[in-house]
């Protein structure tokens, strides 16, 4: 017969839930939980009570009603017969429009202003600093403001134009108004989509060999397929379906031309290292490189029309009529005609958030360069690397895992900082949803809701993407 020499259980006392540390922090969870639940129902309930009391439901058919006001600036059709959804729309494309260009400027302008901030040039680094600190300290609305003044005044009007006292850029294709911005604007006909299948099976191609090549890489040790081969496998898939569209002959002629090209470009290019042989190696064929460029440029813009000329003048020009065009741009009346229209207010909001969340970033950057050991540059100065490749080939990609969270904050105070946009008569989500329609439909809390939903939704998106990116940056641990 065996005897127990455990002790017996106690058994469980409600008591227990506050005394004992094993169930304490739980009770005071579930207390918590059910005091929220309790404050959001008699929130929600004392909402509804209002409501009803005004008259009014919680709905939102108020999306398909007729919103009766024109947006100025739109990246899909849209007019004042349109219903209060489609506007929402257009406000929600110019927000995701003016975040997504003052990203990408203000990670431009970041970089440069933190790296030049660490300068040796004394007059460099003081006129960085004069910067950050210039702008991290005034409000960004007044720099909004500011900046939206300076466009509006230092550009001329239309009417200019038209009296020669101003004239377009680029063989009169773009100009620069008081007005806005106006550049020449794609034109899409029914067989467009042959070029846009040909964009994305030329993806796809230049991702099988790219992958194919990491995986050689692995097993030999041969270098990846640079990133410049793949944007030509994409660029030339792409190009080559869009001139078919002109015919065989004339697709013919247009790759003479550009053989043409890249002849003059190689030739030159090889000209010209033997007359840069005192010149260090790297900064010789860079800019053995950029001269060739320029050539091939002159080459192409004043020579290659000639050429194409006196080859098709005899037979005649073949006819072109491309799926994909371009409005171009021209004076009418009182103002510009076709093409698309930047607004000055776009253009403003884009530089002032471009220019005042860059000055946030520049500090970032600097912080995450002056992080990395001081050894690393010292090391690679002794492998005879110059400055230049040195950060952008060692310092940098040590610095990125420093630099991406704190990233990743500025863009997202970035894109909640376009709903300022309202200040400059920008068409945001901000004035359309937010705005004009609550203002005419009484309907502010489902607007509201609206758009608080998807500011989060954007704000979430984009701080998955960036923690993606820096969880492939960080460092691995073995």
């Amino acid at each position: 017969m065996s005897i127990s020499t455990q002790p017996p259980k106690e058994s469980f006392q409600i008591g227990q839930l506050l005394s004992d540390t094993r169930y304490r922090s739980i009770t005071i969870q579930i207390i918590a939980l059910i005091l929220f639940a309790l404050g959001f129902w008699w929130l929600v309930g004392n909402t509804i009570e209002n409501l009803s009391r005004l008259g009014k439901t919680f709905s939102f058919s108020f999306l398909g009603q007729r919103s009766n006001y024109d947006i100025n600036q739109r990246l899909i059709s849209y007019d004042s017969t349109s219903t209060h959804g489609r506007a929402a729309v257009v406000g929600i494309l110019n927000t995701l429009l003016v975040a997504a260009m003052g990203c990408v400027l203000a990670t431009v302008i970041g970089v440069m202003a933190g790296v030049l901030r660490l300068s040796k040039n004394w007059i460099v680094a003081r006129l960085m600093a004069v910067y950050i600190e210039g702008f991290r300290n005034v409000p960004l609305l007044l720099w909004i403001l500011l900046i939206y003044a300076m466009v509006s005044e230092s550009t001329p009007a239309p009417r200019a134009f038209g009296s020669g006292d101003a004239s377009m850029l680029l063989w009169d294709s773009i100009a620069i108004t008081n007005r806005g911005i106006y550049i020449p604007g794609p034109v899409f006909t029914p067989g467009a989509w042959l070029v846009l299948a040909a964009f994305i099976v030329g993806l796809g191609v230049a991702w099988q060999q790219w992958s194919a090549s990491r995986k050689r890489q692995i097993a030999t040790g041969t270098p990846p397929m640079s990133r410049w081969l793949a944007a030509g496998i994409v660029l030339g898939i792409t190009g080559l379906v869009y001139l078919l569209q002109g015919g065989i002959v004339f697709t013919l002629l247009f790759l003479l031309q550009l053989a043409i090209v890249v002849a003059v470009f190689i030739y030159t290019r090889r000209a010209l290292r033997p007359a840069l042989k005192y010149v260090p190696s790297q900064t010789a064929a860079s800019t053995a490189a950029a001269l060739a460029g320029i050539v091939a440029l002159l080459w192409a813009l004043y020579i290659a029309p000639i050429i194409w000329a006196a080859l098709t003048t005899p037979f005649g020009a073949p006819a072109f009529n491309p799926s994909i065009a371009l409005d171009i741009p021209a004076l009418g009346g009182f103002n510009f005609t076709g093409g698309f229209n930047v607004r000055a207010s776009l253009v403003a909001l884009w530089l002032a958030l471009s220019l005042y969340t860059g000055a946030f970033i520049a500090e970032i950057v600097r912080s995450g360069i002056m992080a990395v050991p001081k050894g690393q540059s010292e090391a690679a100065a002794a492998l005879g690397m110059p400055a230049g490749r040195s950060m952008t080939m060692v310092i940098l990609p040590q610095a990125m895992r420093v630099i991406v969270p704190p990233m990743i904050s500025q863009y997202l105070n970035l894109t909640k900082n376009s709903s300022l946009a309202i200040a400059v008569g920008y068409m945001d989500v901000r004035a359309t949803l937010g705005g004009i329609t609550i203002n005419q439909t009484g309907r502010e809390l489902e607007g509201m809701l609206l758009m608080g939903m998807f500011y989060l939704v954007l704000s979430l998106m984009i701080a998955g993407v960036g923690n993606w990116f820096n969880a492939r940056v960080k460092l691995k641990e073995r």
